[in-house]
């Protein structure tokens, strides 16, 4: 055993996730964290703190050998939330309501 996998081994994933998991799903299929104690990790591996300066679409978690992109992330709050659709798209026919046009013909 390597010093590092001792050292890993010693600290609670919750404080150190990146000593213990890899990426979101990682996460989520953790049966020993809490869903509040999975938002905590996720909500942080998303923060604009490990934003790649360059990508801002990418996450740069010390301690996880690779990049993450944010819509990984996201993608793993939203299941959380029992939400696996994709989320809307952007510019979307706002919506109308027909009471308020009925109001206005009636002035």
């Amino acid at each position: 055993m390597s010093i590092a996998s001792t050292i890993t081994g010693n600290l609670d994933p919750l404080f150190h996730p990146a000593a213990h998991y890899a990426s979101p799903d990682d996460v989520l299929n953790d049966g020993d964290l809490s869903v509040p104690e999975k938002r905590i990790i996720l909500s942080s591996w998303a923060s604009d703190m490990f934003a790649v300066e360059s990508c801002p679409a990418l996450r740069e978690i010390p301690g996880v050998g690779h990049t993450l992109r944010l819509a990984d992330i996201l993608a793993a709050l939203r299941r959380l939330d029992g939400e696996d659709d994709d989320p809307p798209r952007p510019g979307g026919v706002p919506m109308r309501r027909p009471w308020a046009a009925a109001q206005r013909q009636s002035v």
